[in-house]
């Protein structure tokens, strides 16, 4: 019997847990009670009155974390990619090494690469993904083979998932399909939305919804963006949208329609809280301003984006303008949000040659990083998740206060300790839709 099968055998439907400490409102609070509904929901948070099911000692609980773009296949490109010639390499030839893994793929590999990337995210205390799902076809090239295959994954590792299923079809603005590129092909904007209701029917509403996403400029013409916004907003689905990561992707923009990404779709789109934009690293100025005016999210990926030599976002004016920012573990080739958060902060730092750049108006750096790995990922994932309080899923992980990493770390400061000095290691145990699984 397994640890995940001892534990739900072990505490009732309903049950209340306690730990020493429970982060509620960016702060740590003792001696608090949070009851489980059978439904999976947080019932209520009270002060603890002896009654637990559930007693954690020595640990402290949080909502899961939520990690709002991930490209789960992409976890076996490990160690694939690290060696370069005598000129370098740069996104595009990664993306080379990208098509070939893709070509390799199939179900039976694709099905253990994604329960390990989802394992993996729940041991970091990660419960919730975002998996922006392109390769949807065996090598027969039909079927959409490929999409039931993560949603089994996702359901087998015990992950709550979003499949953000990807339409992709072009090679580049205005060029067909060529090799690897053919397994992520969507022939029409009709025949892919068919597939998205028929998935959405079939998915398990406890820990799986839908979701869209349009791959990026290069891969989906404006016309059918259009189509795929109003789709979303008809149906209640999210959108989400590689934009602007690449300067090459704005200049190859700027020479099909004379302006750049982000700009194309302020002019013919609105924008608002359904919209994700990933990455936004060459993103700046008044394009910038208009999306968040919008409502729209961004979702950066620092430490992917260090890999790619992708860019750096503009946090300054995203912060600025109260933007929902989350996070998003990408390419796979590193799984712990706790460090991506430092690396929000850190690469800005070092590029700005200043100190405490994501703060908010009171100067907290560490709070406002959480919230873009839980309450701002929710609202990218259209999910009810994020905080520990009542309606809420009941998704949780706990760390431990005893680690030697967080020794002699008060409560006041351990929220800070956790961000810039912790990591995945100091997970204990996860709990997603009231169910401990790790």
């Amino acid at each position: 019997m397994s640890p995940r099968e001892v534990l739900s055998e072990r505490l009732p439907p309903m049950h209340i847990i306690q730990a020493d400490l429970t982060l509620v409102d960016d702060a740590f609070v003792p001696d608090l009670a949070v009851a489980i509904a059978a439904d999976g929901t947080i019932e209520r948070v009270e002060s603890a009155s002896g009654t637990a099911t559930l007693r954690l000692s020595g640990q402290a609980l949080l909502p899961g974390m939520i990690n709002a773009h991930s490209h789960a296949f992409q976890r076996a490109l490990r160690g694939r990619t690290e060696r370069f010639g005598a000129i370098g390499g740069n996104f595009w030839s990664w993306r080379e090494q990208m098509y070939a893994l893709a070509e390799e793929m199939d179900a039976s590999r694709l099905r253990r690469v994604c329960v390990q990337a989802f394992r993996e995210m729940l041991s970091r205390g990660i419960t919730t993904v975002g998996e922006f799902h392109y390769l949807h076809h065996d090598d027969s090239g039909k079927g959409y083979a490929l999409d039931n295959i993560v949603l089994e994954a996702a359901a087998e590792a015990g992950i709550r998932i979003v499949l953000l299923n990807t339409y992709y079809t072009t090679g580049g603005i205005g060029q067909p399909l060529a090799g690897a590129q053919r397994r992520f092909g969507t022939p029409s904007v009709p025949e892919f939305l068919e597939h998205c209701q028929r998935l959405a029917e079939r998915v398990d509403s406890r820990t799986q919804q839908i979701g869209l996403a349009a791959h990026s400029i290069r891969a989906v013409p404006i016309d059918d963006i259009i189509q795929l916004v109003r789709a979303a907003e008809q149906n209640g689905w999210v959108l989400h949208m590689h934009v602007e990561e690449q300067v090459q992707e704005l200049k190859e923009c700027a020479d099909a329609f004379g302006t750049t990404p982000m700009r194309l779709l302020l002019e013919q789109v609105d924008l608002g809280p359904f919209f994700t934009a990933v990455h936004c690293t060459h993103t700046f100025g008044q394009p910038l301003e208009e999306f968040l005016e919008s409502g729209g999210n961004v979702c950066i990926c620092p430490t992917t984006e260090a890999d790619l030599g992708d860019g750096i976002p503009d946090m300054p004016t995203i912060m600025a303008n109260d933007g929902a920012v989350c996070l998003g573990s990408d390419s796979n080739v590193r799984i712990d949000l706790i460090e991506e958060l430092r690396w929000l902060e850190h690469v800005q730092r070092v590029s700005r040659r200043e100190r405490g750049v994501c703060r908010d108006a009171e100067g907290n750096v560490a709070a406002t990083l959480w919230r873009c790995a839980t309450r701002f990922g929710a609202r990218s994932l259209g999910i009810n998740a994020g905080t520990i309080s009542a309606g809420r899923h009941a998704d949780l992980f706990t760390i431990d206060l005893n680690h030697p990493m967080l020794s002699e770390v008060p409560p006041e400061q351990l929220l800070d300790a956790l961000v810039f000095a912790g990591d995945g290691g100091l997970v204990r145990r996860v709990c997603v839709g009231g169910k401990w699984i790790v």
